[in-house]
């Protein structure tokens, strides 16, 4: 085992300390209970593992997702041994769960507490009792861990589920008579993808088996960063355990969930996608190559949801004579653990039309005040759920009834109603122009239940959807998301295929969500601060921002999940990808000509661009580097373990370098081929590399291979990588192409709106206000919310705006009204120009939109303005128990 070491606290960077390059876990099976009193989870989750035959050390491109990779670990035998496991598994779903000696898994019973004492025990370090009698000759497990209170880990004895016995091979073999335990393990693991329903039911049955009686308990170390196990006298991964059953409770301060209240100040909990990912919420191996399934099950409150990433919706039971309900969830396709996502709440499905029971809370509380007081429960809502979706007349609702989402062993249930809408009633292109599933298709990744070899899954535009939001924000995820959700779907499917998931469920999450939105399998967060600023009725006028945040987080299904980076240090794979995909997606979800995508794309770019000029000249050049680890990005130590440069850093946490950055490479490697043959491209590598985990270079071989011609002209992989990815800074050619873009014909209209502004605004100054004045009757231009933003940016360089001319400019285009991109600049306006009269904007701007406002609390402060900080400290006292905390630390720096 290599020393680790506490971080140097002058770093910011995040330890992977899990050891994969020694053992893997391929399942994970988790039992959790929400105790909202308290604000933790007691869970167990037992591992399945599997040793690794070798050490690797640099990385490889295109490494699978799922199990075989690298070590050769996961594989079935060779020579018709399916057949073999087939013929034992026919009668799996009738086996009932007839383990011997089943003990309850949750805490420490009292025999055990003894020997499972903690001897040490702080905020960072925690030993079990027999900790020190091992040494380092053992072999150690290593998870990545913290904020967790660890009570007991134990081996499981697999031999005694009866269930298991039909693995055993036919001629016992010596490795099988050796350790029969791991033997049966392996053989389980090793199930073909065809039988994924037998294989889960196993591994249920397995996770709920006793502990193992030879005496030789497992012993347990905790830092701050990783939980070691070790099992005395065991000196290899080999003959370490292959089932190992870990009982835990999370923190209430614990950093990968959330504790909150929601819009409707009901508490709720969600993991909140924090830089330290998922382990605060259990302990896992959290480099991206270590690919695991995962199965849940979900004990809560029986008035509340629980939505998670997940195959099939699940259908909750009740929990004996308890108010909880059960509900589980599970994934047939092997992920890295930071994708898995709970959220558990009292929220409502959003349907087409809102039940009466519930329309005097959406009228009560459109704005979502914070001390509303709790309405019905989500069960009242059970039965009143409709279909939804655009043309309600022909959408349909199936109701605790199977759904086809693909062949053989794939059947989705639900027991809420899903929406499949029809695109003809939406006005719609029905045209399908992804084309039809090529015969030839070869998965290049390990065994799961592939929807890229699906027939019906090629031409099923629209998975079945869901959108849940408090009782308050109905209307508007109404006639945002849920109108949306739809038209983007089928617009992603257009662009890039086969969707990579069967289902998906929106969720909108409370108001101190640091991000815009958080795409996960099954499943997105959006922030409240993207829904539709417009009213029922406005057509798609002010569903610009929501449509295009949709659009961004689908794309993350296809450049994020389904295929990820190998190193978490190349974010620009998965942002800069959605970033750029996201504008190729909103304008076929509205229909546009090639005339209006081309001048909605140059518009779009002009913005980012100043947003990433201003951002690189006011931070650090460490940070804006794509590739930091450049020609080492992908390697890790002879364990496994290795480091995610500057994970930790508050201030990364609110740059968009990846995003922005990243898309503009992606936009000049368009204009290079062509923007549709690059669209092509996409589809392409889609195809190739759906599955699995790439590097940089991967994406750029292939496109430099499929174009031949850009390396005639110079283009190489080592210029790209000079020029975009190892460099902080701005490349010459966007530069170049900025200037184009700012004489844009949309960039030209506001230009000329501008120009009557600061007129309007001069006519105004140095005039005296005795004389009543008749103002000159000025025309101005209506403007897309794009539009606005630039507007406003423009106006946001003029040292001088008189009071009457920002009066005006908020009435004529009713700026409180509008979405939260333009709500933002007039805020920061409003902020430069000292202009009291609109502070209530600033105010709402703050408590409503929390993670879109973390910097404007410095325009705030920096102003040294007495009345301007009061309104800044006003507001972080509000919102400060609810805040992110990396938002919060960075805000109270500045406040405090």
């Amino acid at each position: 085992m290599e020393p680790h070491g506490d971080l140097n606290p002058d770093t910011d960077d995040l330890p992977l300390r899990a050891n994969t390059n020694h053992i893997l876990v391929r399942h994970y099976v988790l039992d959790m209970t929400v105790h909202f009193d308290s604000r933790v989870i007691s869970s167990s989750v037992v591992l399945f593992l599997e040793p690794g035959s070798g050490v690797r050390t640099k990385a490889g491109a295109g490494d699978d997702i799922g199990h075989g990779t690298g070590d050769g670990a996961g594989t079935t035998d060779a020579g018709g041994s399916q057949e073999r496991f087939a013929s034992g598994f026919q009668q799996v779903d009738a086996i009932e769960d007839d383990t011997k000696g089943l003990e309850k898994v949750h805490g420490v019973e009292e025999r055990d507490k003894a020997e499972f004492q903690v001897v040490a025990d702080t905020d960072n370090i925690q030993s079990s009792h027999l900790w020190l009698t091992t040494n380092d000759s053992d072999f150690t497990l290593v998870l990545d861990c913290c904020d967790l209170d660890v009570s007991k880990v134990e081996e499981l004895d697999i031999t005694s589920v009866s269930a298991m016995l039909g693995l055993q091979p036919s001629e016992r073999s010596e490795v099988y008579s050796l350790n029969p335990q791991a033997a049966l393990i392996q053989r389980l693991i090793s199930m073909p993808s065809s039988q994924w329903r037998q294989k889960h039911q196993l591994f249920s049955l397995c996770s709920r088996a006793p502990g193992a009686q030879d005496g030789s308990s497992l012993h347990f170390h905790r830092d701050k960063w990783s939980l070691q196990v070790r099992k005395k006298g065991v000196t290899s991964p080999q003959d370490f355990p292959r089932a190992v059953r870990i009982c835990y409770e999370t923190r209430p301060t614990g950093g990968s969930v959330r504790w909150t209240k929601d819009q409707d100040n009901r508490v709720c909990v969600y993991t909140a996608g924090s830089p330290i990912n998922n382990r605060a919420l259990f302990p896992c191996q959290e480099p991206p190559v270590a690919m695991s399934t995962w199965q849940a099950t979900v004990r809560a409150p029986s008035e509340c949801v629980v939505l998670m990433s997940g195959e099939e919706q699940a259908v909750p039971t009740e929990d004996g004579d308890t108010h909880f309900f059960i509900w589980n969830y599970y994934v047939t396709m092997a992920m890295p653990a930071s994708t898995f996502t709970l959220a558990v709440g009292h929220w409502h499905q959003v349907t087409a039309e809102i039940p009466p029971a519930l329309e005097s809370g959406v009228r009560d509380r459109t704005d979502c005040d914070k001390t509303a007081k709790p309405r019905a429960g989500c069960g009242e809502w059970a039965e009143a759920g409709v279909a939804s979706g655009l043309g309600s007349s022909s959408s349909e609702v199936v109701k605790g009834s199977p759904l086809q989402t693909g062949s053989g062993d794939q059947t989705t249930r639900s027991d809420s109603a899903f929406c499949f809408s029809t695109l003809e009633d939406a006005g719609l292109s029905v045209t399908d122009y992804s084309g039809m599933v090529d015969d030839s298709i070869s998965c290049s990744h390990a065994d799961y239940p592939c929807r890229f070899t699906e027939w019906s899954a090629w031409s099923q535009r629209v998975i079945p959807h869901r959108v849940f939001s408090p009782v308050c924000l109905l209307q508007k995820a109404q006639i945002g998301v849920l109108k949306l959700l739809p038209r983007c779907l089928a617009a992603a499917h257009a662009v890039l295929g086969v969707h990579p998931f069967p289902r998906l469920d929106v969720l909108i999450v409370p108001a101190g969500f640091s991000s815009l939105g958080m795409a996960s399998p099954h499943i997105i967060f959006l922030s409240q601060s993207v829904l539709c600023a417009g009213n029922p009725g406005s057509g798609d006028k002010g569903l610009s921002l929501c449509g295009s945040r949709i659009c961004h987080e689908i794309a993350h299904s296809w450049f994020g999940l389904v295929i990820g980076a190998r190193d978490w240090t190349e974010e620009w794979i998965s942002e800069g990808f959605a970033t750029c995909l996201e504008d190729i997606i909103w304008a076929q979800a509205q229909k546009l000509s090639l005339q209006e995508t081309t001048e909605q794309f140059d518009l779009k770019a002009l913005l980012r661009w100043r947003r990433l000029s201003d951002e690189l000249q006011n931070s650090r050049e460490e940070l804006q580097v794509l590739r930091p680890n450049m020609e080492k990005t992908g390697q890790v130590s002879n364990s496994g373990s290795s480091t995610v440069k500057h994970a930790l850093n508050p201030e990364k946490t609110f740059m968009q370098v990846h995003y922005l950055k990243g898309y503009f490479l992606l936009r000049f490697l368009a204009s290079q081929v062509g923007e549709q043959q690059f669209i092509d491209f996409f589809r392409l590598f889609v195809k190739k590399y759906h599955g699995q985990l790439i590097l940089s270079q991967d994406f750029l071989q292939m496109l430099l291979i499929t174009f031949p011609d850009m390396e005639r002209k110079g283009l190489t992989l080592g210029a790209i990588y000079a020029d975009w990815l190892d460099r902080p800074g701005i490349p010459k050619w966007l530069y170049e192409r900025s200037a184009v873009w700012s004489q844009a014909r949309l960039v030209e209209e506001v230009k000329a709106e501008v120009v009557k502004w600061i007129l309007l605004s001069r006519s105004h100054q140095g005039k005296g206000r005795k004389r009543k004045r008749i103002e000159p009757k000025v025309n101005y231009k209506e403007l897309t919310s794009d539009q606005l933003v630039m507007l406003l940016e423009l106006l946001l360089e003029e040292s001088e705006l008189s009071v009457a001319s920002l009066c005006a400019l908020q009435r004529t285009y009713s700026l409180q009204n509008q979405d939260a991109e333009v709500r933002h600049r007039w805020c920061e306006l409003v902020v430069k120009h000292a202009y009291a009269q609109a502070y209530g904007d600033v105010e709402h701007f703050l408590v409503h939109d929390q993670a879109m406002g973390v910097y404007l609390y410095g325009e705030l402060m920096v102003q040294e303005d007495a009345e301007q900080q009061a309104v800044a400290r006003r507001c972080l006292s509000l919102v400060q128990e609810e805040m992110d905390q990396s938002a919060r630390r960075v805000v109270e720096e500045m406040v405090l």
